[in-house]
C-alpha cells in the first residue's frame, strides 16, 4: 500500500515502502534507546519499538528502573493501515534529523510513566559487523544493526516525580536494527525455551568527553570468538576510519555473590584495534539496571515480540527487584550502568552480559540463566 514515505526517493524494491524482500515472520525492524544521568547513576530508562511487517504488528515498550524498582509499559497495535507511523498509542518515536536528533514521547497513561525528551547525537554511529547465521540450511539470522552515542534533554515523570533531563549530565545510546532476527524464547511459562550452548556474551558502550567505545563479542570458549564487532568513535565531524575497528578482546570479569542471578561487579578488557593499537580499560558497574523482560525480550507471560494482540493492546506493571520471585522471572538480560576508565579518562555507558552453562570460565554464575 502507498504511504507518504513512497513520495521520497530511496526505494530498493519494485514495490511500496511497507513491503520487504521476503515473507519470513522473523523479519523485524527495531528502534531502541536507553539513557541515564551521570551525576547520581541511580536511574536508567529503556525504550523500544518493533516493526513486524510480515505479522501485521507494531509493538513498543518503555520502562524506568530506580533503586530496586522497575516500571514497565508495553503496547501493541495492528500495523496496517498505518504501517510506517512510529507510534503505538501514547508512545511515539519521531526522527527529527537522521543521525542527529530523535524525539521520544510517552503521553499520559495508567502506568505512572510519562516523558518528552530528545536524543542528541554526539558521536558518529557504529555499524556492526553483519549478522548472518544458518541452521540446518535455513537462514535464522540475517540482520544489520548500528548504534550511536549521545545525550538527552527534556523531562521524565515516574511515580509522581518530575525529573528534568539536561544534556549536560544525561548520557545514552540508541540502536537501530533490521532484517531476519533469531528468535529468543526464555519465558518459562510458555516452552519450548531456546537452547544455548556454552557461551559468553558481552555488549558494552562507553562515552567519554570527545570519543566513545563500542564493544560486542560472543565466545564459545575463552578466546574462541564466534562474533566480534566494535569501534572507537568520535564526533560526527571527524572522518570515520577502518583503523578504529575492534579486532580482539581479552577479558577478566569479577562477579557479585548474588544468589538470585548473574550480576557483574567489575571487569577488565584488553582491546586490540585494526591499526594495532591496544587499550586496557577498566569497568565498574552500578547497581541500577533495566531488565529487558520488561520489553518482551525472550517473552513474558506468553507474550513475545511481534505477537498479534489485536487492533490495540496495552499493559503495565511495577516490579520489586528485591523479591526472589521477580528476579527469577526477569532472569539475566539487562542494561546496566557502567563507569569505564581508559587511562586518565572516565566515561559512562551501559553493559549487557551473560554466561552460558559449560563455558570454561566464570563457573560460579552459571547456576543462573544466562539470558
Amino acid at each position: 500500500m502507498l504511504t507518504g514515505q513512497d513520495d521520497l526517493i530511496g526505494h530498493q524494491l519494485p514495490t511500496t515502502f511497507d513491503q520487504i524482500d521476503n515473507s519470513d515472520p522473523a523479519w523485524m525492524e527495531r528502534l531502541w534507546y536507553t539513557g541515564h544521568p551521570i551525576d547520581k547513576l541511580n536511574l536508567i530508562f529503556d525504550i523500544g519499538l518493533g516493526y513486524h511487517p510480515n505479522r501485521n504488528v507494531m509493538d513498543a515498550f518503555a520502562g524506568v528502573a530506580i533503586e530496586g524498582k522497575q516500571w514497565n509499559f508495553r503496547v501493541s497495535r495492528q500495523l496496517r493501515p498505518d504501517p510506517l507511523n512510529t507510534a503505538v498509542g501514547p508512545l511515539k518515536i519521531i526522527v527529527l534529523e537522521g543521525l542527529k536528533r530523535h524525539r521520544l514521547v510517552l503521553e499520559p497513561n495508567d502506568s505512572g510513566l510519562e516523558f518528552d525528551f530528545e536524543f542528541l547525537a554526539t558521536m558518529s554511529p557504529h555499524e556492526e559487523t553483519p549478522h548472518m547465521r544458518r541452521r540446518d540450511g535455513r537462514v535464522t539470522e540475517n540482520m544489520a544493526r548500528a548504534q550511536q552515542l549521545g545525550r538527552y534533554q527534556g523531562w521524565l515523570k515516574v511515580d509522581g516525580q518530575h525529573i528534568e533531563i539536561s544534556a549536560d549530565n544525561w548520557y545514552g545510546q540508541r540502536d537501530h536494527s533490521w532484517g531476519v532476527r533469531s528468535e529468543m524464547r526464555t519465558d518459562e511459562t510458555h516452552p519450548p525455551l531456546t537452547f544455548y550452548p556454552p557461551f559468553l556474551y558481552t555488549w558494552a558502550t562507553a562515552q567519554f568527553k570527545n570519543r566513545g567505545l563500542h564493544i560486542f563479542f560472543k565466545e564459545r570458549a575463552p578466546g574462541d570468538k564466534i562474533y566480534i564487532s566494535g569501534e572507537e568513535v568520535f564526533a560526527p565531524e571527524n572522518r570515520v576510519s577502518s583503523r578504529n575497528q575492534l579486532t580482539d578482546v581479552a577479558h577478566h570479569l569479577v562477579w557479585h555473590e548474588d544468589s538470585l542471578g548473574q550480576s557483574l561487579a567489575s571487569g577488565e578488557f584488553n582491546l586490540t584495534f585494526a591499526d594495532g593499537r591496544q587499550k586496557q580499560v577498566f569497568i565498574k558497574t552500578y547497581p541500577v539496571k533495566y531488565y529487558l523482560k520488561g520489553g518482551l525480550y525472550g517473552g513474558l507471560n506468553g507474550w513475545f515480540q511481534g505477537d498479534f494482540k489485536g487492533k490495540f493492546y496495552a499493559e503495565h506493571e511495577l516490579w520489586n527487584l528485591n523479591q526472589p520471585g521477580t528476579r527469577k522471572l526477569v532472569r539475566t538480560l539487562a542494561d546496566q550502568i557502567i563507569e569505564v576508565r581508559d587511562g586518565d579518562e572516565v566515561g559512562y555507558g551501559i553493559m549487557e552480559y551473560g554466561v552460558g552453562k559449560g563455558y570454561a570460565q566464570y563457573e560460579s554464575v552459571q547456576i543462573h540463566p544466562p539470558i
